[in-house]
């Protein structure tokens, strides 16, 4: 079905240039610039990033006002040029499993910008609250199994948006002090916080938004702000060989391999990344990846396609594959979306799989399918921002509404 949606025009230029931007999201060095804009001397930005960064990531104040340990003066300064605001979320569904998903739209970064939407998911469990976040409006990877791979790439999340994620997450929840939870979330038995890991699986190949999703780790991870340790913060691939080791080197997160075939014909396929690096070279990555041992393991993602690649000649192979690798194999039971061709494996067959798998010695979890009712579960994000054309830019530019086609 194809449905036209009458689009609203751009801001104009000068009210983009116009409007106060805000702090959330910033790197240490990124609040230190916008000190200095305001005019703030060297000498003293230190001091003042140490307090914006408390009163932002650690305690998740939305107005500078609440900031009583800084200046009225500088208060005021801080006010009149910046903001603390976060993304908006123009829709919040919650799964039958207590599973949430946000869909949430980005402030315009130009003229031609309305706002990009990307989706990001919570998954509250017994142990641990998992945050699924998004590295890139859209994916380049055109993985056939994947509702994303459906869009195409629009653009990178800046380091601010990835970063905002985390953000807005925790303000909906209620997981900065002295906030108030809604009604119906649990506190996950971990820490008392409700976001306790973080995975990028969201949209997009974070290895391809590489710097970004680098510095945004780093905010994430400070221990005077928003405090994840990096062992709770995965970082997945669909196998970007070069950049797998100075992810380790740089970033030192868990990494998680999206895998799914243990042959080339069927992974060119399922994974058309895999004709420019191979199953061979991303086993020969993993095998070096900084820090990895049975400590830290690589996660091996293998969703579970009915007639595809589920039967027990491909588990055994899968074994043979990873020898050597300190590994544990996440079997993902495939999570329908509008227009697939493809079917989950039947509830027995995924059993002997795993079977399989775990007496070769191997942990082979079985992911309970979350969010499967709100689209929510993995493999099923997508949001409508799509890639202007040149006309619709053109139309944008001269104040004209544009009628863009949307695939439904």
């Amino acid at each position: 079905m194809t449905v036209s949606v009458l689009e609203p025009a751009a801001p104009a230029a000068e009210a983009v240039a116009a409007r106060r931007v805000s702090l959330v999201g910033r790197t240490r060095a990124g609040l230190s610039e916008a000190l200095a804009e305001i005019g703030v001397s060297e000498k003293e930005r230190r001091m003042r990033v140490g307090q914006l960064w408390n009163w932002i990531y650690h305690y998740g104040v939305r107005d500078f006002s609440a900031m009583t340990t800084i200046g009225k003066g500088l208060r005021a300064a801080l006010d009149e040029r910046f903001t603390l605001d976060l993304p908006e979320v123009t829709a919040e569904q919650v799964s039958t499993d207590g599973t949430r998903k946000w869909l949430i739209r980005m402030a315009p970064t130009g003229p031609r910008d309305r706002g990009a939407e990307i989706e990001c998911v919570y998954i509250p469990e017994v142990d641990r609250g998992t945050l699924c976040v998004s590295s890139q409006v859209g994916c380049t990877l055109t993985c056939t199994f994947c509702h994303t791979g459906t869009q195409r790439l629009v653009r990178n999340l800046t380091t601010e948006e990835i970063v905002a994620q985390l953000m807005v997450a925790r303000d909906r929840l209620g997981d900065f002090p002295n906030r108030i939870a809604p009604d119906g979330a649990f506190v996950p038995n971990d820490g008392g916080r409700f976001v306790s890991n973080i995975v990028f699986m969201g949209m997009g190949e974070p290895l391809y938004n590489f710097d970004g999703v680098r510095d945004a780790i780093d905010v994430i991870s400070d221990n005077e702000g928003l405090s994840l340790g990096r062992r709770r913060i995965t970082v997945s691939t669909s196998g970007v060989v070069p950049q797998i080791e100075p992810l380790g080197a740089q970033m030192n997160t868990m990494l998680a391999i999206s895998l799914h075939a243990v042959r080339d014909d069927l992974r060119n396929e399922l994974v058309p990344l895999n004709k420019k690096y191979p199953i061979r070279d991303l086993m020969e990555a993993c095998r070096t990846y900084p820090g990895v041992s049975n400590a830290k393991r690589i996660t091996f993602e293998y969703v579970m396609l009915k007639g595809v690649n589920d039967s027990d000649a491909e588990a055994r192979d899968l074994v043979r594959l990873l020898k050597g690798i300190p590994a544990k194999i996440n079997l993902i039971p495939f999570n329908p979306w509008p227009g697939t061709r493809y079917e989950c494996s039947d509830w027995d067959r995924i059993e002997r799989f795993s079977e399989i798998v775990f007496r070769a010695g191997y942990a082979s979890p079985v992911r309970t399918p979350r969010g499967r009712d709100i689209l929510a579960a993995c493999g099923q994000l997508k949001s409508e921002t799509e890639k202007l054309s040149a006309r619709a830019r053109l139309m944008l530019d001269q104040g004209e509404p544009t009628d863009t086609a949307v695939a439904g």
